[in-house]
């Protein structure tokens, strides 16, 4: 069973002002992350966002317009940080607010921070440009980028005492990741071509006709576009489905979170599947109402009790 530490019941100064930063980061550059974090109690809140600020500048490395060897070295700067936090050699008064949210995190949660290394691993498989042949070597990058996440977020949430199955918890953590992560590169198949990138693997291209790519808004003439989202979808509701199982390990509120940024990703797939073409002409969003309706559901518990449910139908 992965238990969460309660949060010491003084906070620091300093480290309030570099949870401060994060949060402020969070709330500025989230967007559907920021929704689900709101659910969660004031210490699991600031360990979450102190997650995202480190894992916003990686990814902002990767995506910025710098040199291939200079975002490479900026990369192992940032793991370098991340060895002092891991060291426990950041000092309150330290000059990066990011590190210094981090290591208090990493003290009060039992985080396991090895995932921030993968995701750094993963960002350099975008620096160094590489594409992706099969699901399976897809899912090598998506685990680092996200599913890594989804441990390290476990790693906040903890776990109910008593649970079932709670052995697979990490697993079901990083499956929900690999359903986000899928999601957002079917959302953004356009922006990414544009940016020269391909996530999707070159053999459900060429299977759909697609395998010229997508620089327009419109598919690659005789392609089957619909085809080859509709196909992506179902493998995303697949892990979805599979990653739900986690629901019910959590407490109330940390399985809010989760559902409400799950449960966000899931009506944006539904969207998607509703107008494959949507995403070649513009970045497919819901509105804030939307999200917000969202976030009551997974607050009131209906994805958990119908994961438990299911669960026990099955068991049935």
């Amino acid at each position: 069973m992965i238990r969460a530490v309660e949060s010491p019941p003084h906070v620091s100064a300093p480290v309030l002002a570099a949870y401060s930063y994060c949060e402020a980061v969070t709330g500025q550059q989230a967007r559907n992350f920021a929704y689900g974090i709101r659910l969660l109690p004031m210490s699991k809140r600031r360990a979450m966002s102190a997650l995202y600020a480190f894992s916003r500048r990686v990814d902002d490395i990767g995506d910025g317009a710098l040199a291939d060897d200079v975002k490479a070295a900026r990369l192992e700067d940032t793991r370098a940080m991340l060895t002092r936090v891991r060291d426990g050699s950041v000092d309150e008064d330290d000059t990066d607010p990011v590190a210094v949210a981090l290591a208090h995190a990493a003290e009060t949660f039992p985080i396991p921070l090895d995932g921030l290394d993968e995701l750094i691993d993963g960002v350099l498989m975008d620096v160094r440009g590489e594409t992706y042949e099969t699901w399976d070597d897809l899912k090598v990058y998506c685990r680092c980028v996200a599913g890594a996440i989804g441990r390290l977020s476990l790693g906040v949430f903890g776990t109910e005492p008593g649970a079932r199955g709670v052995e697979r918890a990490p697993e079901y953590a990083d499956t929900l990741g690999l359903a986000l992560q899928l999601t957002n590169i079917l959302r953004d198949v356009r922006e990414d071509a544009e940016g020269g990138r391909t996530y999707l693997p070159a053999d459900d291209l060429a299977k759909f006709g697609c395998s010229a790519g997508f620089s327009g808004p419109k598919p690659p003439e005789g392609a089957d576009f619909a085809g080859l989202v509709h196909f992506e979808v179902r493998r995303a509701r697949a892990l979805f489905a599979e990653g739900y199982r986690l629901l019910p390990m959590l407490d109330r509120r940390s399985g809010a979170c989760v559902a409400a940024m799950a449960g966000i990703y899931r009506r944006l797939l539904d969207r998607i599947e509703r107008d494959p073409e949507a995403v070649l002409r513009g970045r497919v969003s819901l509105p804030g109402r939307e999200k917000a309706y969202v976030a009551v559901r997974g607050l009131s518990g209906l994805d958990a009790r119908h994961v438990t449910r299911r669960t026990v139908r099955r068991r049935a």
